[in-house]
Parts: structure tokens; C-alpha cells; sequence
């Protein structure tokens, strides 16, 4: 039996959390305009629960803790939030015109927004998928929410191989380059419907970037 059907013991939380700290300090090169103020807030408190999931269980989520799972999601809430405000921010100052002579601050603002995007998405996808990893980790879930291409094709690998959170970062960003999916197929209604908006999302900030630097440009 493949690992990603059996209890396994589980996958740690530090890779995601390398991954978010990272992100999280890309906030710190967006201009005042695209922020929340306080600019400080939002990151800090997403720091304070990150740090705080990590004191809970600094090892393997092979274990399901309902006061570990209340606090990632409360986490991934506010680390939505802030990408949210910071793409809403930027598209209404690229339609009302107030990022007018800063190219380069709308460019580098774009990149940090869509990446943030992507990030955002991977960790919905990454604590949602079968129930999360702690259950996952324990393999009851008797349907897939998204089917991975090792799941149809277990000869491709080996018998130890089930999703991690690189996996679903990986299936982020293909969708948010994509528009669409790629190797990684939703199943469940909640996945298709996740992967539709994380694609609007991606292709309006891809649109109104592009079409403001050529209006640049142009100018």
C-alpha cells in the first residue's frame, strides 16, 4: 500500500514555515500604498503564530491537535488577509493612476504580490487537502482531494512517497502560471473551486501589471 493511504509519521512544519518567514519579509520592500497600516501588524502577528505552532509541535504532525489546527488556520486567515489587502491596494493604485512615474516600485510590487499569492494558496491547498497534514499523516481518507500524478501512477515512485508542502507550492504556482490546472488534478469542489480563484487572482494582477508597463512604456 502506497504511504499516502497508511498512517505514516507525518512531515514537519518547518519547511512551510521557511517558506512563509520568506515571504514575510518580502513585505517589507512594498511601499505605504500597497500596505495595511500599521505596516508592522499583520506580519508581526503572523510571526507571533507561526512561532507559536512551531512551540506546539516542533516535530511531526503525526497527530491530530485541535489547538495546533485552530492556530494554523488562524495563521494562513491572516497571512490571506495581507495578501489580499496588498493586491487590492495595487490594483486600485494602478487604476487611479497614483503609482504614475514608479515604474520600478509597481514592477517589484507586482512580483512580491504575486508571489505572496502564490505562497497564500499553497499552504490553503497544503492545510486543507484530506483534512490537513496531521490526517493525512494517519491515511483514513478514503478519496484524494487533489490527485497527484504518483497517486494514478504508483510505479513512478516509491512506496514511501506521499505529498508534502513542496508538493503543493509546486501545485500553487503551476495554477498561478498556468491559469489553470496542470499535473495535479482537484477532485473535490472546495479544490476546484480554490484553484479557480487563486487563477483569477493570478491572471488579474498578470493583466494589470503588464498593461500598466506598457502604458509606461508607451508614456
Amino acid at each position: 500500500m502506497p504511504a499516502w493511504r497508511r498512517a505514516t509519521a507525518g512531515e514537519t512544519r518547518w519547511p512551510a514555515a521557511g517558506v512563509v518567514v520568506g515571504t514575510l519579509a518580502l513585505q517589507l520592500a512594498l511601499p505605504d500604498r500597497v500596505v495595511l497600516r500599521p505596516w508592522w501588524l499583520l506580519p508581526a502577528v503572523s510571526v507571533l503564530l507561526l512561532v507559536a505552532l512551531l512551540l506546539i509541535n516542533p516535530g511531526r504532525m503525526g497527530e491530530f491537535s485541535r489547538v495546533e489546527r485552530i492556530v494554523s488556520l488562524v495563521l494562513l486567515a491572516v497571512v490571506s488577509a495581507t495578501t489580499a489587502a496588498s493586491a487590492v491596494r495595487l490594483v486600485l493604485g494602478i487604476v487611479q493612476g497614483s503609482f504614475s512615474g514608479h515604474a520600478p516600485q509597481v514592477l517589484v510590487s507586482g512580483a512580491i504580490v504575486y508571489w505572496t499569492n502564490i505562497v497564500v494558496f499553497s499552504l490553503w491547498y497544503w492545510e486543507f487537502d484530506r483534512g490537513g497534514p496531521a490526517r493525512r499523516a494517519k491515511g483514513r481518507a478514503e478519496f484524494p482531494d487533489l490527485q497527484f500524478p504518483q497517486m494514478d501512477s504508483p510505479e513512478l515512485t516509491s512506496q514511501d512517497w506521499e505529498p508534502r508542502y513542496a508538493d503543493y507550492l509546486y501545485l500553487s504556482f503551476t495554477n498561478s502560471t498556468a491559469f489553470s490546472p496542470t499535473d495535479v488534478m482537484p477532485l473535490r469542489i472546495w479544490a476546484k473551486l480554490t484553484m479557480m480563484v487563486q487563477a483569477g487572482v493570478s491572471l488579474l494582477l498578470a493583466v494589470m501589471v503588464f498593461a500598466w508597463a506598457v502604458g509606461a512604456l508607451q508614456g
